[in-house]
Formats: structure tokens, C-alpha cells, sequence
């Protein structure tokens, strides 16, 4: 039972981030949902963006969301633009009124129901302050509390506690919001800017730019980051605001560029005493309505040269870094599933949910047809899935002790939970194989796969090394490190992968784009 509990917390933290789980149950005919220290509901709400779409209308205020939307389309607010081409979206994908559909999310989803969830997450997480609402609604303040807005979406979801700080004050400078991870307690100062665009999210020739230069207003935007007082630990997100562009080495165009400039800076420019983390993102969301999801960053480590900066390394030693600097990890890892949305409102598997599907269970027992024979009652002790043929493969010991291997076949949307979550699909969290596209893909798969391993066994394994007392020295997780890279060292000597430069933490450019999908239903 604990396994199953695992695994299901596994699922709903892929699905919902890391912050507050969402809070909502089934009334009769109506929804629930609690959102901080207020209660919605409604009787048509029959996945989580159903709800954030009308959570949306609610926060901001139907009377003026009807305001802007008796002006020509090209007049309204960009809030109510992205609400009319969210709802053409809709009349595009939904095959059936008031029925569950899956689609591909594209930029307007990412505007309209990623702003909705943003909104969402820091009520229910923090506070949602009437001053960030009204910025919102202030077609002069929109992009700054929309970017800051996708910053906090990130963190919370990256397993930070935030802190909002009282801007009204205009005796000191402040940063947006100061940030808590609840992984390592430790506390960072956050600003969050991004570059205003002529034509773009409200701005015009009075504060925008049209300069076709991504980089341009980098440095300003970090110099001003930097000239506020911080007694922590700074995370600085700064957004180029330009095209999705792609090299033939589908890292974005902008990438070197902002990493020489950086570097540049750092090195000419900075004071010796101040770091930071920076993350260059580019969301362009609002440049592509239509279109497939685009989203890029790059973390970099001002005056942090153990972080993210090219190389060659030892994989422990990269291992070993990464972990030094994991809150920065989290937080590249929640900034490329900014698209994603919960569909559940309980953490469940869309398949079960809304397709009436039942998962195997591994530990679970189950009455099995026996060709040939009389159906027999076993217990499932392991289950993986063949995606080519769409089936599951079930390992099943009977009652009399004997083993036997089952088969299962999968719908499209059952194919799709797993995709979504291999590790955790059949009840218990367990590694999975999957196709490692460099030496430290398969290092970290081996730390996951052999951490439960003893340290007798690992000592035994290197008997008739040089090194042996130098080995038997090391604390259990520094020789969990040099068991797995000898591993990797073996198999990569056998089988070669392809070599690549490891980044100092394994993260180079961080990006996603396409692949997303939400449910929904049009009513």
C-alpha cells in the first residue's frame, strides 16, 4: 500500500509541480475546488482546465473582460485577443459538445490557460494581491506582471515557497518576490524582467523597442536586476522576447550569443563579490497563437563557474555539481514543462478518469484467462509495456507458486498515461530502461537504478582495484558515484556512445517545444 501511495504522489507531482496538491471533490452534481482560502464550484467543470478557464473570467472580472470585448479585436486588451482565439481553438478541436477531448497545446493555450494556472498557483500557494490583478488588467503594466506571473508559475511548481514583497513602498527597492526551497531551505532573492517589444503584449514606441537584436536589452535588464539590495541568494529571469528560431542543432539561435555576452560581462563587469543565477528564457508564446509550443532557457551562473559551463568532466564530478547546485536544476527542469497542465483534478491518469480505463497493479491480485484451461487467480510482481505493439507484458505467480507472463494491449490514451509516467504507472515507483543519449544520461539512470545497493557489494566489486583503501574510505554516497561510473566506463568501452561535451551540471540550453497536450471540453 505504501508502494501505491508512492506512486501515486509520483503521478500527481508530475502532473501538478510541487506546491500545494489541488484541493477539490464531488458534491452531487457539483465541482469543488478550493484555491487558498476561497471555495468554487460550478456543475460543468469536468477537467481542471474547465475550471481555470472560468477561474480566469472570476479573478479578473467578468464586467470588464465584457468591457474589452465589446471593442473591435484588434483594440482589446491582448488578454481578451487570447480569449478569442482560444475559443476558435476550441471550436477547432473538440470533436463533441460537453465530451472530454485531448489536444495538442498550442501558443494560446499556453497564454490563456498558462496565465489562468499561474494565477491559480500563486492563490492557492501565496496570496493573489489585488495590486498584481489590476497591473494585469493595465494594458501599460501587462507585461511585467504577466512575465512575473510565469516566474512564480515556475518556481512554485519547481518546490519553492514564496514571499511577495511589498512594492508599494517606495522608501527601498525591491525584487519581485523572495523564493524558499523546500528542498534546501535555502532562501533567493528574485527579479524577473522581460523585453518590451513594440506591438507586442501592450507596449509601443514609448517603452518598446524595435530592435531585431533578441540580446539587446540583456545587459540593461541585468544591470538593474543587480543594482537592487539583495540579502540572498539571486535568481534573475530575464526574457529576450523574440521569434522561436532553431539551429540545425535545435539549440535556439540567441543561445551563444546571450552565453558570450555573459560570459563578456562577467568577466569585464561584474563585481567580484556578487553571483547570481541568471535564466535567459524565451517564451514567445504570444508571437504564435497558433503554432506548435515553444519554450527555451538558458541558466547561467554569474560568478558561479562550477554551474552550467562547458567542458569535460568526470561524471561524478558532474554528478557532484549538479547536486550542489540542484534548486537550479529544479528550476530549469519546471521552466520546460511550463505548458503542461494538470487535466485531473485529483492527480489521476486521464485514461482512468475520463476513458473508464483500469490499470494493473503490481502487488495487486487478479483472476487471468488461461488458454486452454481454467482462468486462475495470481498476483502480479512485475508489468512493463512493448510501445511498438502497444502492450503491456504482465509477470503473474499463481496461487500454487508458478509463474506465467500475460499480455495486455493498450488504448492510444492508456499508451499515453504511460509515456507520461513510466516509472509510476503500474503501482510501484521502480527505474525504467530508456534510451540514453550520452554517457551521463546513463550514469544518473545507474545512480537511480543501484542506490538501494549495498555497500558490501559495491566494495566487492572493485576487490582488485589499486585504489581499494582509498575506496573503502569513502562515504556510501561517494562510492555509489564511483560504482556507477565504472559501470558507465565498462558498457561505454563495449557498446560506444556518442560523446558529447558534458556541461558542469548537466543542463546546456534548456528547452521544449511540441508534444504537450491538454483536455478540455467545450460547453
Amino acid at each position: 500500500m505504501i508502494a501505491k501511495l508512492q506512486a501515486e504522489e509520483r503521478i500527481r507531482e508530475a502532473q501538478q509541480g510541487l506546491g500545494r496538491p489541488i484541493i477539490s471533490f464531488q458534491a452531487n452534481d457539483h465541482r469543488i475546488v478550493a484555491v487558498g482560502n476561497t471555495v468554487h464550484y460550478a456543475r460543468n467543470w469536468k477537467t481542471f482546465p474547465d475550471f481555470l478557464g472560468d477561474y480566469l473570467k472570476q479573478t479578473l472580472g467578468r464586467e470588464w473582460g465584457n468591457e474589452e470585448i465589446a471593442k473591435p479585436l484588434e483594440q482589446r486588451h491582448p488578454l481578451l485577443q487570447w480569449y478569442d482565439a482560444y475559443c476558435h481553438y476550441q471550436q477547432r478541436t473538440i470533436k463533441t459538445r460537453g465530451e472530454v477531448n485531448a489536444a495538442e497545446v498550442t501558443g494560446v493555450v499556453a497564454c490563456y490557460l498558462g496565465l489562468a494556472y499561474s494565477l491559480y498557483l500563486l492563490a492557492h500557494n501565496v496570496e493573489l494581491q489585488t495590486r498584481l490583478v489590476r497591473r494585469l488588467k493595465n494594458i501599460g503594466t501587462f507585461q511585467g506582471a504577466y512575465y512575473e506571473l510565469i516566474v512564480a508559475n515556475i518556481l512554485i511548481r519547481a518546490g519553492f515557497t514564496l514571499t511577495l514583497e511589498d512594492e508599494t513602498d517606495g522608501d527601498t527597492k525591491h525584487c519581485e518576490f523572495a523564493a524558499v526551497s523546500k528542498k534546501t531551505g535555502k532562501r533567493y532573492w528574485v527579479e524577473a524582467k522581460m523585453r518590451g517589444v513594440v506591438g507586442l503584449l501592450g507596449k509601443t514606441d514609448r517603452d518598446g523597442t524595435t530592435n531585431p537584436n533578441p540580446i539587446s536589452q540583456l545587459v540593461p535588464h541585468l544591470n538593474a536586476a543587480l543594482k537592487k539590495p539583495a540579502a540572498d541568494e539571486r535568481l534573475i529571469f530575464i526574457d529576450l522576447n523574440t521569434e522561436a528560431a532553431f539551429g540545425l542543432d535545435a539549440r535556439p539561435e540567441w543561445v551563444t550569443m546571450a552565453a558570450a555576452r555573459l560570459e563578456q560581462y562577467e568577466a569585464n563587469e561584474l563585481d567580484d563579490a556578487v553571483q547570481a543565477y541568471v535564466f535567459v528564457t524565451n517564451m514567445p508564446f504570444h508571437r504564435m497563437l497558433d503554432s506548435q509550443l515553444s519554450i527555451a532557457g538558458l541558466p547561467f551562473g554569474l560568478g558561479l563557474p562550477d554551474f552550467n559551463r562547458p567542458g569535460r568532466y568526470r561524471l561524478s564530478e558532474v554528478y557532484r555539481r549538479k547536486l550542489k547546485h540542484i534548486d537550479a536544476h529544479h528550476i530549469a527542469d519546471a521552466l520546460t514543462k511550463y505548458g503542461q497542465f494538470p487535466t485531473t483534478f485529483d492527480g489521476g491518469l486521464p485514461s482512468e478518469a475520463f476513458g473508464g480505463a483500469a490499470r494493473i497493479m503490481i502487488g495487486e491480485t487478479y483472476r487471468f484467462e488461461n488458454p486452454g484451461g481454467d482462468d486462475f487467480v495470481g498476483t502480479v510482481t512485475a508489468a512493463t509495456v512493448l510501445e511498438s505493439e502497444k502492450q503491456a507484458y504482465i509477470s503473474v505467480t499463481d496461487q500454487n507458486g508458478q509463474s506465467h507472463i500475460r499480455t495486455a494491449p493498450m488504448s492510444d490514451a492508456e499508451l499515453a498515461d504511460y509515456k507520461a509516467h513510466p516509472d509510476a504507472y503500474f503501482g510501484q515507483v521502480q527505474p525504467v530502461s530508456r534510451k540514453t543519449e550520452d554517457p551521463y544520461e546513463l550514469f544518473e539512470w545507474m545512480m537511480e537504478a543501484n542506490k538501494g545497493r549495498s555497500r558490501e557489494s559495491m566494495l566487492q566489486y572493485f576487490t582488485t582495484a589499486p585504489n581499494l583503501a582509498e575506496l573503502q574510505a569513502m562515504t556510501d554516497t561517494d562510492l555509489l558515484t564511483e560504482y556507477c561510473e565504472n559501470l558507465v566506463a565498462g558498457i561505454t568501452s563495449r557498446f560506444p556512445v556518442q560523446q558529447k561535451v558534458a556541461p558542469a551540471g548537466a543542463l546546456g540550453a534548456t528547452s521544449g517545444h511540441g508534444g504537450q497536450r491538454t483536455t478540455h471540453r467545450r460547453r
